[in-house]
């Protein structure tokens, strides 16, 4: 089932066209005409004063977001993203003809004309995770609140104090597994779980090595129950930070440690500039982490790693270039072993990335073959994560919305049924 490129004895990739995990040719993916960038240009413009009134009113936010539907929510909360987002999905924008080819929906994966449907907006989202009841939780990083939104589209507040809560998973007791971030305000740092029977929320740690950690950003977790999480940091200022090193970190079950978790840095700067999304295969074979830096000259590839039975990596191999463009953000894997990627941006932020990859869901084999993109109609894709009847809806976090694609493939999950 999870077809890995393969390796010769000395673990170095054999170069056949079947199959290469060296994928380093930067995607040539459908670029933005000058209308889009005018259509965006003015979508950012006339919604700055909708930002600065969702920021001062969110508890009257999360009352009209409770009663009205998710369209009516669009319509009223934003109204010139969904006009810009409506030009897309219906095909009025197109690429303009000086831009790299357009890259088609992938094949098998998704049905035909598939496109995101909106279904609520509330503030700059990240991290969605959804439970075996249907349930999607994702944080709103700016407002400091985990938010939860049930199967017929009803948002309600999870956890007020979030401490910052960026990337979520659930383990397979199906408790909730949250990377307390420290960006966009002061931030707990720390890798929390909470049961959501009891509503208790423990701490699996808070430092290494005696040192706090950066931001937490996102996390999975393996059929041994043990925890991987990155811990990069995108901050303009490092000054506060008690360490120097954006990390991967594996979190052991042990009850002879206090806390009963051994932490390990497994990844630092050596392996890979900026680690953020992270996801590992069903079988704990084999770890994918995304390096995402915004800087000029930064890293946005995907690599994988060989996962030894003691934890340890092996055979560092890239599998994906996304080139000068903004790359990966966050990731799930489909149960086919393709890796689900969000990543792109339709508005330029710095002289470090180009306007190359349009925002949506990128599909790569685990050969780092592109199998095609969803487009996404918002400028800033965060994550994603597989969930509905047969784990067949992806749901989406991007800027402010949050989108339900239907897939044609399951995805990969760890978490059983909960108890009723």
């Amino acid at each position: 089932m999870w077809n890995y490129p393969r390796r010769t004895r000395r673990g170095k990739e054999r170069q056949d066209k079947s199959s290469t995990c060296w994928h380093r040719s930067s995607p040539r993916l459908a670029c933005l005409s000058p209308f889009v960038l005018f259509v965006s240009f003015v979508d950012d413009f006339f919604s700055r004063p909708f930002i600065l009134w969702e920021n001062l009113t969110s508890d009257v936010i999360m009352r009209v977001t409770a009663s009205h539907s998710p369209w009516r929510i669009v319509m009223l909360r934003r109204l010139p993203i969904s006009v810009c987002g409506l030009l897309l999905l219906a095909g009025i924008v197109r690429s303009g003809g000086g831009g790299p080819k357009a890259v088609p929906l992938p094949d098998g994966l998704v049905a035909p004309n598939t496109v995101a449907e909106a279904v609520g907006i509330v503030a700059f989202l990240e991290g969605p995770a959804v439970d075996a009841a249907g349930h999607v939780f994702f944080s709103d990083i700016a407002g400091n609140r985990m938010l939860k939104m049930d199967p017929k589209g009803k948002i309600s507040v999870f956890r007020a104090d979030s401490g910052r809560t960026n990337g979520n998973c659930f383990d397979a007791q199906g408790r909730l597994i949250s990377c307390e971030g420290g960006e966009q305000g002061v931030g707990r740092r720390r890798i929390v779980r909470t049961d959501l029977k009891t509503g208790a929320v423990a701490i699996l740690t808070d430092k290494y090595d005696g040192q706090r950690y950066n931001a937490p950003n996102d996390v999975c977790v393996d059929t041994k129950g043990r925890i991987w999480f990155t811990d990069p940091y995108y901050g303009p200022d490092r000054s506060h930070l008690e360490m120097d090193v954006d990390g991967v970190y594996r979190l052991d079950p042990n009850p002879q440690v206090k806390g009963g978790w051994a932490v390990t840095r497994i990844l630092t700067q050596k392996e890979i500039q900026r680690p953020n999304g992270i996801a590992i295969t069903p079988d704990d074979k084999r770890l994918y982490v995304i390096d995402s830096h915004p800087k000029p000259g930064g890293n946005r590839m995907i690599w994988s790693f060989d996962v030894a039975a003691d934890g340890s990596l092996l055979n560092q191999c890239l599998v994906y270039n996304f080139g000068k463009g903004r790359g990966g953000d966050g990731m799930k894997l489909d149960m086919n072993g393709n890796l689900w990627v969000t990543a792109g941006i339709s508005v330029k932020r710095g002289p470090g990335e180009t306007l190359d990859n349009p925002p949506g869901v990128y599909i790569i084999s685990p050969a780092g073959k592109l199998l095609g993109v969803i487009p996404i109609p918002e400028n800033l894709i965060t994550n994603c994560a597989f969930g509905g009847p047969e784990r067949k809806t992806l749901y989406v976090t991007a800027g402010k919305t949050v989108y339900r694609i239907p897939t044609s493939v399951s995805g990969y999950a760890l978490y059983p049924p909960l108890a009723k």
